[in-house]
């Protein structure tokens, strides 16, 4: 995040806030301006532009408010863009081997693997559905709020300095044991 960071290309906001919201990458390419709700911290991915075919809110946390603050207003879309910009900012950056798709997969683990946050809750964040037909039904809130508390902790994670390693030094020995 420090090195996305640190460049000023657009391709670069656009991951970013790809990977604060864990969002897919042809939502964010087409995200438009008037789907923000700044003040409300929210951005509304109308259900044409869904792949489930449903309205998606998701919570943008202060790094991304920021992040969307500091752009220019030169269009209706946020990140003027082609297809594959992100992407060819991965290689560059020393990450090559990634796939931008795989930031939602690397979201995924971490909300398993280093939060606390209910399973549903992560999956919902990603836009899946969740639970079986019945279960859906019933459901009448996509709970954003407590979505909002885990895309928080997430971007907390992701904007948190990397904790410094001891390194050892390893030396090769002429001896064998």
């Amino acid at each position: 995040m420090d090195k996305l960071r640190a460049s000023d290309r657009i391709a670069a906001r656009a991951l970013e806030f790809l990977i604060l919201t864990a969002a897919r990458t042809n939502e964010v390419l087409g995200a438009c301006w008037s789907e923000i709700d700044i003040a409300a911290a929210v951005w509304t991915i109308p259900a044409e532009r869904m792949k489930a075919g449903r309205e998606h809110k998701v919570p943008i946390g202060v790094r991304g408010l920021a992040l969307l603050q500091a752009l220019p207003h030169t269009g209706e879309r946020i990140f003027p863009i082609g297809a594959v910009a992100m992407l060819r900012l991965l290689a560059p950056l020393g990450y090559g081997e990634f796939t931008v798709h795989g930031f939602r997969s690397s979201f995924r683990d971490w909300a398993a693997e280093q939060s606390n946050f209910p399973r549903e809750l992560a999956e919902m964040a990603l836009a899946h559905a969740v639970g079986n037909a019945t279960e859906q039904a019933y459901r009448r809130t996509d709970l954003l709020e407590k979505r909002r508390r885990l895309m928080g902790a997430w971007s907390d994670f992701l904007t948190r300095p990397a904790p410094a390693g001891v390194v050892t030094p390893m030396r090769r020995s002429d001896h064998h044991a």
